[in-house]
Parts: structure tokens; C-alpha cells; sequence
């Protein structure tokens, strides 16, 4: 399996993005950008793409099957991939507030601690659906893991598609949200534009 092993204050620096899309609440240090010659269009939609990857922890080809899922959906194709996703299971439980990080999301996931409608569910990709209820594992509950991160996520916002009850580690999706519910800074027209070439 292919993984993304590059430090992640130096990639997102790389990407002029705030390591709290994250999870992560360091700050970032302001970096000189180099008074180069303007990107080119090509350059701006790339960098966009390779901003949601990073962020939603996606690599290549998954991505560009989401693209054609959402060039397939009704509606804009950039507002349809955002929410796919958007509704990936391991970003649900990242905005549940129940792992600190997408990437720590992810590993709760891969190690059976999420059930999705009573049934465990270990594939990340997964994609929710409204009414879907995701709770942790009822033996995994009481770990001091959960602890640590509900103190730690505590005064993190739960967008308003998600109903969440912390203290029993359970979370409802309302609806799948659309754009305006989606607080990540990408600019999907220019990956639509990227990929429409």
C-alpha cells in the first residue's frame, strides 16, 4: 500500500495551508515565499488538487475515481466531489470529534474500532450515508485513548450535517452536506479544471 511518508508542517507549507485543516493545532511558521514568476494556470489548478489530496489523505487514483463519480452526479462536479470526500468514514469520525487527526481517523478505522449502523466497518474509503449512526466500538469506549482525544478535540465545531453525543461516542449524519457546510480551503473549480483538459 502506497503512504505518503513527507512531514506534514513541511507539506502543508509547501501548499501555503494551515496545518488546523488538520487537526493539527500548531502554528505554522510564515515562510518567505520566493518572489518568483506568477504559477501558471496549469500550476494553480495542480496545486489545488494536490491540496484535497493531502488534507482528505487520498492518493492519485482514488481521487480521480471520485472525479468521475462526481462528473457522473447531478448537479456541479466540484460541489459533488467535495461532499464525497467529505462523507469518506474516516473524515466523519475526524469531524465527530472522535481522533484528533484525519490520519489518526483512519487508523481507528483500519482497527475495527467504528461501527456503522451496529456493523464494524474497518475501510476508510467508506462513504457514508444520511441517517447513517457511527459510534465507537462499545469495548473500545472506555480506553484511555478516547479520553485523551474527546480532551483534546473538545472545543473543536461539529459542522451542523453531523448530531454527535460525546460522551457515549456516538454521532448521527443528519445529511451529507453540500459546499457552503464544507469549511476546507480548496478551490474545486480549478481541480474540475485540471481534470476536464
Amino acid at each position: 500500500m502506497a503512504v505518503n511518508r513527507v512531514p506534514v508542517l513541511k507539506r502543508c507549507r509547501a501548499l501555503g495551508l494551515e496545518p488546523m485543516y488538520l487537526g493539527i493545532d500548531k502554528k505554522s511558521r510564515r515562510t518567505k515565499l520566493h518572489q518568483g514568476r506568477k504559477p501558471s494556470e496549469y500550476a494553480l489548478q495542480l496545486r489545488e488538487k494536490q491540496k484535497a489530496k493531502f488534507i482528505y489523505g487520498v492518493l492519485e487514483k482514488p481521487f480521480r475515481n471520485y472525479y468521475n463519480k462526481a462528473d457522473r452526479m447531478k448537479g456541479m462536479t466540484g460541489e459533488n466531489l467535495m461532499t464525497i470526500l467529505e462523507s469518506r468514514l474516516d473524515n466523519v469520525v475526524f469531524r465527530m470529534t472522535f481522533a484528533r487527526t484525519r490520519r489518526e481517523a483512519r487508523q481507528i478505522v483500519d482497527h475495527k474500532h467504528v461501527l456503522v449502523n451496529g456493523k464494524v466497518v474497518n475501510i476508510p474509503s467508506y462513504l457514508v450515508k444520511a441517517g447513517d449512526v457511527i459510534e465507537i466500538k462499545e469495548k473500545c469506549k472506555g480506553m484511555q485513548r478516547y479520553k485523551d482525544i474527546l480532551e483534546a478535540t473538545g472545543a473543536r465545531l461539529i459542522p451542523e450535517w453531523i448530531d454527535v453525543d460525546q460522551a457515549a461516542l456516538k454521532g448521527t449524519v443528519k445529511e451529507l452536506p453540500n459546499r457552503a457546510a464544507i469549511d476546507v480551503p480548496v478551490n474545486e473549480m480549478l481541480i474540475v479544471e485540471l481534470y476536464s483538459k
